[in-house]
């Protein structure tokens, strides 16, 4: 076996050896596709600074990347990092402020804490949306300091949206002020957001719910902006928390959007490493970010309109784009991450397209703008004994995990907390497995979606289809939600000895288009389900108790409950989100 090394503050032209390990990445992989058998790669304690994504393709199969001392008392601490430590600060009127070049990013930590972009609650005055942008008796946005990076946040425009579009340019018209967004991001959004509901017709997306990333907004400690109106010149301010120092203060801005880019790679793992600091660019485009449903964003190419019953519709996407993740997998096969944890990302944390076997065990993810895990396609995809935690931070129809067109993926024992939509997510697929999972504080944000979350055909017979069992669903917080939640069409699905409590509602049988094939078996709630007591067609539902007494329910589950959750102790806390 070769076994290489890797230290921040080793040098390439060294042999990799523990004494005078390599400086990077890179050459420790080009060391790696020149040795013959396994390989090991060792990364010591530190930060190793991306210069680019490292892409790994099937030359770098066999290889196994871990940190030094990997399942050992004496494991060290290695980041794999995309961001670049921002320094030279001037402080002035109490704003640090810094000259960042062509540095480009969204995001911002200090000190290992995820910073706020600095944002004013609505538009200021009397204002109206017109075809091109708004028109305001306030003349306050006349006084942005760079309104082309202004960025206008919409949300509920649906209950499950949260869109984001930017600002071309504000201009004075006698006593008004005319504020004209940037396209084709706004005519996206005219085009997406039209519906009907209790005989109410909204078009469009109405009036911005926050306003964000202006040198006037720095009002709230601990929030910044970054002024790009100079092209190759931006600057970066930043309004100090209470004992912060620009001298002491480690500030990084995270600029690479991908920190590893994996394509048909075959039997690699990753072990016991932090990926860490990546941005996602899109959203400050004049695309914006016209979102639809989870991780699903609206760029062109037409709507159509869903009705359900009398008097109720919606626009929707014919098709979506979905945020990208930070570290991603494309028709890999057995590629694991072993006791990993993602942070600090401004994406979502893993994606998986396509491929097989791959594994995700005893790993933490926290503090990300989008979504946990994602599986597109591919089979035999296991997530397991996983804590996803404080994501959706920027883009809040993010889900924990959510997996669409795969065939037996299995989500086991993993707990998801502290999510602004839905905890697990399946869209179509076949013989998926979600079992013994622990959701807690799901649906912070936005609304309609669940703890759980199922839609469309989960397979062709009961040989095939999901199987939804040992869930504990607890604290779904929005109003306007499902605890355990089969919708649009889900079908061949088995839901059985799951426990829901504190939920809006525990579940619904009777959705458009219907539920067919779809088994509610012994499960305990705290509420009936909406349609319990005239199950339609397509819905057994036997054997189920409902305990309305929170003392009795978790006496009467406590051996569903013991067995839900994380295989490992809880990790503490180590980040709050914001």
């Amino acid at each position: 076996m070769f076994q290489f090394h890797v230290a921040p503050s080793g040098d390439d032209s060294s042999p990799g050896s523990a004494e005078r390990p390599f400086a990077t990445l890179e050459r420790a992989r080009s060391a790696a596709r020149e040795a013959s058998g396994d390989v090991v790669v060792h990364l010591r304690a530190g930060t190793h600074v991306l210069s680019g994504p490292l892409e790994l393709t099937e030359a770098d199969s066999g290889v196994v990347y871990q940190a030094y001392g990997f399942g050992t008392s004496d494991q060290e601490e290695a980041v794999v990092s995309g961001g670049r430590r921002v320094e030279g600060w001037r402080e002035r009127d109490g704003v640090w402020t810094a000259d960042v070049g062509d540095l480009d990013f969204r995001q911002l930590y200090v000190d290992g804490r995820r910073a706020s972009r600095a944002g004013i609650p609505g538009l200021p005055g009397a204002a109206t949306p017109t075809v091109t942008g708004y028109v305001t008796d306030s003349a306050d946005p006349r006084g942005w300091r760079s309104p082309g990076d202004v960025e206008f946040v919409y949300r509920g425009v649906y209950p499950w949206t949260e869109a984001r579009c930017g600002v071309a340019g504000v201009s004075a018209d006698r006593d008004t002020t005319v504020i004209t967004m940037a396209q084709p991001a706004f005519a996206w959004a005219a085009e997406l957001y039209n519906s009907v509901w209790d005989g109410r017709t909204s078009s469009g997306p109405g009036l911005p719910t926050r306003i964000e990333n202006d040198a006037s907004f720095l009002r709230e400690p601990g929030t910044f902006v970054l002024d790009r109106s100079r092209p190759g010149r931006h600057v970066l301010r930043y309004l100090p928390l209470p004992g912060e120092d620009p001298e002491r203060a480690e500030v990084v801005a995270p600029v690479l959007e991908t920190l590893v880019r994996a394509a048909g790679t075959r039997n690699v793992s990753f072990r016991g490493l932090v990926f860490a600091d990546a941005t996602w660019l899109r959203p400050s485009r004049p695309e914006g970010f016209v979102h639809y449903h989870g991780s699903g964003y609206y760029e062109g190419g037409g709507v159509e309109t869903a009705v359900f019953g009398e008097g109720a519709s919606v626009t929707y996407p014919v098709a979506s784009a979905s945020i990208p993740a930070c570290v991603t997998l494309k028709d890999v096969a057995g590629v694991a991450f072993e006791n990993c944890r993602f942070t600090r990302l401004g994406a979502s944390g893993l994606g998986i397209s396509g491929g097989s076997e791959v594994s995700v065990r005893g790993c933490d993810l926290d503090t990300l703008s989008g979504g946990g895990v994602s599986v597109s396609g591919g089979r035999d995809v296991t997530i397991e004994d996983t804590w996803v935690h404080h994501v959706g931070l920027e883009y809040s129809g993010s889900p924990g995990i959510s997996v669409s067109g795969a065939r037996r993926c299995t989500i086991a024992r993993n707990e998801i907390a502290d999510v602004p939509h839905c905890g697990i997510v399946l869209g179509p697929g076949e013989g998926a497995r979600v079992l013994r999972n622990l959701t807690v504080d799901t649906m912070g944000v936005l609304a309609d979606g669940g703890g759980i979350y199922l839609s469309s055909a989960q397979g062709s017979s009961p040989d095939d289809g999901a199987l939804v069992r040992g869930n504990v669903i607890e604290d779904t917080r929005t109003r306007y939600n499902f605890g355990l939640y089969t919708d649009y069409g889900a079908s061949w699905v088995t839901l059985e000895g799951n426990v829901v409590a504190r939920a809006d509602s525990t579940a619904i049988l009777t959705v458009a288009p219907p539920l067919e094939n779809v088994v509610y078996r012994g499960n305990f709630w705290d509420a009936d389900p909406v349609g319990h007591d005239s199950p339609p067609a397509g819905v057994t539902y036997e054997g189920n108790v409902t305990i309305g007494d929170e003392r009795e329910l978790n006496a009467a589950t406590a051996a569903i409950r013991s067995r839900a959750g994380l295989l490992r102790p809880r990790p503490g806390s180590r980040s709050s989100g914001s």
